[in-house]
């Protein structure tokens, strides 16, 4: 199965501001209760009116905390196994550049890989680094640029 097909991008349907409120209220009711207890349940309403009750684990409940506060904000969200390893060509697409861009980066040592045979895997947690890292670097690019407007006077 190809990485891609093991990452699940989800981009929930369009919420009402009463939708989006019962998300952040939901998150709340979830991380209060995680905060004050090492146990919680979650009780769910069936049309029909029947309370049944389900146990989660803590974590679960914790992500589905972090699912509803990510909801509540409407950005598609994606759910990605944390050893997750992408092929070149995964990567560049996650990236959003070209793929001998991102060889190049291997090559020059600034974006950690590994070798499986003869092709170059990048496990998904170096892939965020790097992309956290390429988005500083463009961010206080922009920064000099505009103090350089500044100096000169410019306008923008």
């Amino acid at each position: 199965m190809p990485t891609l097909e093991k990452t699940r991008q989800v981009v929930p349907p369009p919420l009402s501001a009463k939708d989006i409120e019962m998300a952040r209220v939901a998150q709340r009711c979830i991380m209060e209760a995680l905060d004050h207890s090492r146990a919680a349940a979650i009780t769910l309403t069936t049309t029909n009116g029947e309370h049944p009750s389900v146990e989660l684990p803590p974590a679960a409940l914790k992500l589905i905390g972090q699912l509803l506060g990510a909801m509540s904000e409407g950005g598609p969200i994606s759910l990605v196994p944390a050893n997750q390893e992408f092929s070149t060509v995964e990567a560049a697409n996650f990236l959003n550049v070209s793929r001998p861009f991102v060889i190049k980066e291997i090559e020059e040592g600034r974006l950690a890989h590994r070798k499986v045979g003869t092709h170059r895997r990048i496990a998904f947690e170096d892939l965020l680094a790097y992309a956290r890292q390429m988005r500083g670097q463009q961010e206080r690019a922009l920064e000099r640029m505009a103090d350089n407007a500044r100096e000169l006077g410019l306008d923008y």
